[in-house]
């Protein structure tokens, strides 16, 4: 049965649009969270890109008591060691990879596709860019850590073993430790992945440094 396509809000550039890039929010938020993030980039309309912010499911979070928000995956808890929720996470990768599919058959070569998010939508992006069946054009993480990691190894696609990746964090971030961060760049260069990392002195958001940081490395990726 074909996955239904998550509801998202989307923003088109006024030209026909040559790259799409898709971003996943962070936990309890909505698609809705990171549309200003579009004009703060300054893009030039020489490069016309379509911006995806899908919803997340509504799901009962562990850590909260069982509160149902919108989210990518359960979270059971934030110390090291705890269980990830496995399932919650490969139902969300094949949600984001039917959108991505979308993208591909408006026109979109998967070359030019750019998965992103913040906090838990960053560990979906990273979970999807590496295992995703075609090439894309890179990967932004951003507050965010590499879930299921252990498992990376063997399940990452080699239609993407050279893919570009940006993570970056808040040297402050009292939700995710800056170490996670590390960790899991650490993972993914080992692996033979070059990471651009940047750090920047905030907590668990995104700051302007951050933002500039962003348009200078998707103007270099979707060239």
């Amino acid at each position: 049965m074909p996955t239904e396509l998550l509801n998202s809000v989307e923003i088109n550039p006024s030209q026909t649009p040559t790259a799409s890039l898709i971003l996943m929010h962070g936990l309890g938020a909505d698609g809705h969270d990171f549309a200003n993030i579009v004009p703060q980039l300054g893009l030039s309309d020489k490069l016309p890109i379509r911006f995806v912010f899908p919803h997340a499911p509504v799901r009962p979070i562990t850590i909260n008591g069982g509160y149902a928000m919108r989210a990518w995956y359960d979270i059971i808890g934030l110390e090291a060691g705890t269980r990830e929720d496995e399932v919650g996470v490969r139902e969300s990768a094949l949600a984001i990879e039917a959108l991505i599919e979308r993208e591909i058959a408006r026109g979109i070569p998967s070359q030019r596709i750019i998965l992103a998010g913040f906090s838990q939508g960053g560990a979906m992006a990273l979970h999807c860019g590496l295992r995703y069946a075609k090439p894309l054009a890179g990967v932004l993480g951003l507050s965010t850590y590499l879930p299921l990691a252990s498992k990376v190894p063997v399940e990452v696609n080699v239609a993407n073993k050279a893919l570009p990746i940006f993570m970056a964090h808040g040297t402050q971030d009292p939700i995710l430790p800056l170490a996670w961060a590390e960790l899991s760049r650490d993972v993914l260069q080992n692996l033979g992945h070059s990471v651009e990392f940047h750090v920047y002195p905030m907590a668990h958001s995104v700051c302007m440094d951050e933002v500039r940081d962003i348009s200078l490395w998707l103007q270099k990726v979707l060239v």
